[in-house]
């Protein structure tokens, strides 16, 4: 009940005010466990995400986002909840397992999964090397992989800005790829680097996104 409300209003608000541009929706089967996986170049990312696709979208956030004290905390935790992200202690030292796990659990119970290869946001709107959770996913699940492209959320929320602006926003899914040829042989490192690419550079196609094939973590360090 609560996601229904939340996508009825905003996504009325959405429609309104942003009229995104959706396509290849299609692409996304409308039952058994999908996997989505795409660019991630700020926060809004993930509520525009839940709000095109007819199916709950469910994703990986950080726990403090649901462990506030007080009303806003409350408040907060119930958007979070409602939205279909799923709290995660990532900075610990079992963090990276402990997604992969619940992204496992969610594709188990035939439900849509999404994932940022990237790891973090973009520091530059340019599109980073991914990480090869992804590729375990697929290939311990058999859940096929849709590619998908956020284009225009960053001058929706420019970093170090709070308040939304404006823009056009166009959200494009591409179709599924399928990983199966590869069964069995999620522990091969060569195997898991070489889906990971596949899906960066369908990512990057949809995009039009510049590449750099460095972590994004690593170019924040930096």
């Amino acid at each position: 009940m609560s996601r229904i409300l939340l996508k009825a209003f905003l996504g009325l608000l959405m429609r309104v005010l942003y009229r995104p541009k959706i396509e290849g929706a299609g692409h996304i089967a409308e039952s058994g466990p999908v996997i989505l996986a795409g660019n991630h170049t700020t926060f809004v990312d993930s509520l525009f995400l839940a709000l095109v696709v007819k199916r709950q979208v469910f994703f990986i956030g950080k726990d403090e986002y649901v462990t506030g004290k007080g009303l806003k905390g409350r408040l907060m935790a119930w958007f979070f909840g409602a939205s279909g992200m799923i709290p995660v202690d990532r900075d610990g030292g079992n963090g990276g397992v402990a997604a992969l796990m619940t992204g496992r659990r969610v594709l188990d119970e035939g439900k849509v999964f999404g994932i940022y290869p990237e790891g973090t946001r973009s520091p530059d709107g340019r599109l980073y090397r991914g990480r090869t959770g992804i590729a375990r996913l697929t290939l311990m699940t058999g859940a096929p992989v849709v590619p998908f492209a956020m284009i225009g959320t960053e001058k929706v929320q420019p970093s170090g800005r709070g308040l939304p602006r404006i823009a056009p926003v166009t959200v494009r899914f591409g179709e599924p790829l399928d990983f199966s040829r590869y069964e069995g042989m999620d522990r091969d490192r060569y195997v898991l680097r070489a889906v990971t690419d596949e899906v960066m550079s369908e990512v990057m196609r949809l995009s039009g996104q510049e590449y750099v094939d460095m972590y994004a973590t690593k170019a924040k360090a930096a």
